[in-house]
């Protein structure tokens, strides 16, 4: 496994809003699009017949383009929209400013063949909150070379999300 970067990992990158600005050592930074509050329960089981994923609401943004948050956890869509090769998986990391805030993301595997504009989870855990602004970048996603391409390719619920 290696880790693809410079122009190669733009190639999977799409409506990113500062190329150069994004495109990192390591892989490429996301960006916010939209904060949602979670209104409801999910629930998980073996099989996915049983997921129900909770109810949100969208928080605005103010005519300024910020957002404040208070200590919870937040459904964040970025605006960039990503496609995985068969021969590529991804991995993310949260900004380390996010960190330094006194917040982070939780993120999944992005797996081959996967194409979408990805969510993850935003906890604030700062007692004073956090304040973002749209098009915040949050998050940088390593792309990583597989030895050879998947047997199989994503196929489930998310594919193809939020476009």
């Amino acid at each position: 496994m290696s880790i693809i970067t410079g122009g190669v990992a733009q190639a999977l990158v799409e409506n990113m809003i500062d190329t150069e600005t994004q495109t990192q050592m390591c892989g490429i930074e996301l960006t916010l699009n939209r904060v949602e509050r979670f209104t409801s329960a999910g629930a998980i089981a073996f099989d996915n017949s049983e997921r129900k994923l909770p109810q949100t609401e969208p928080i605005d943004f103010d005519p300024s383009g910020w957002i404040d948050l208070t200590p919870s956890s937040y459904l964040v869509t970025f605006n960039e929209i990503v496609s995985i090769p068969k021969d590529v998986a991804a991995l993310a990391r949260a900004r380390s400013t996010l960190q330094r805030c006194g917040a982070s993301l939780e993120t999944a595997l992005w797996d081959p063949g996967y194409r979408g504009r990805s969510q993850s989870l935003l906890v604030v855990y700062n007692p004073q909150g956090l304040r973002l602004k749209k098009n915040a970048r949050l998050m940088q996603l390593v792309f990583m070379r597989l030895e050879k391409e998947a047997e199989k390719v994503y196929s489930g619920k998310y594919q193809g999300e939020n476009i």
